[in-house]
């Protein structure tokens, strides 16, 4: 379901369920948090790379589980979803969200709620929940925040597709190639600089500037704390 590798500490988890498109049901949810909880509790990684096996990213939450569900299970199981977003924004560490093929709902969902996205040629990005009779919920609402309003409502209206080209021009993905080059660029930076840089980019969305203001300057000085900046310049 899905694969946890660490290399040079680069975490690579890659979704592995390529005969059915890396769609998520229960059990792959599960595996996914525990996934990246077991991330979390490794001090040896630096940078996430989330990636997936086959032809495609994700293509979404599984519909045959969907349409099985009723009013009482259908909350479990998208607070499901939510619970693996939240695990990937909780991480003090970059996530890049490696992505082709298809990135659908749920698939887009996980995404959006990675630090960076990047998107080979020829993948293709879609909200296509209303379609099936469901709104589209949970880290969908990072959507506004990503590309604007008007096409956040494009997608979850439409539930049309758009490709990686689209994409990038909207800003939903940074670049369009592999990726290679920007773990590099990652890996280069000062590991705790990097937790407090994630830290206050979550901040940024939610917070009033005063507050991130405030929060950035106490952040700035325990930087210096470590000793690490001074050795760093020189």
């Amino acid at each position: 379901m899905v694969d946890l590798e660490f290399e040079s500490g680069v975490a690579r988890i890659f979704l592995n369920r390529p005969q059915k498109v890396n769609a998520l049901d229960s059990v792959s949810l599960k595996a996914l948090l525990e996934a990246v909880e077991q991330i979390g509790a490794d001090e040896t990684a630096r940078v996430v790379v989330l990636a997936g096996r086959g032809k495609a990213f994700c293509g979404g939450a599984d519909v045959k589980e969907l349409a099985q569900l009723n009013e009482i299970t259908a909350r479990a199981f998208i607070e499901q979803i939510h619970d693996v977003c939240a695990a990937l924004r909780r991480l003090p560490l970059p996530v890049v969200a490696r992505l082709h093929g298809a990135v659908i709902g749920a698939g887009l969902e996980i995404a959006a709620a990675c630090d960076l996205r990047v998107a080979a040629l020829g993948t293709r990005f879609s909200m296509p929940e209303v379609r099936l009779g469901i709104p589209s919920v949970v880290e969908a609402g990072l959507l506004p925040r990503l590309i604007g309003s008007g096409r956040a409502a494009w997608l979850v209206l439409t539930g049309d597709s758009i490709d990686a080209a689209r994409a990038y021009e909207w800003g939903l993905i940074e670049e369009i190639g592999t990726g290679k080059d920007l773990v590099k660029h990652l890996l280069a930076g000062e590991p705790e600089a990097l937790k407090m840089q994630k830290q206050l980019l979550q901040l940024w969305e939610e917070a009033p500037l005063a507050a991130s203001i405030r929060t950035s300057i106490e952040l700035f000085q325990r930087a210096y704390a470590s000793g690490i900046p001074g050795r760093r310049m020189r």
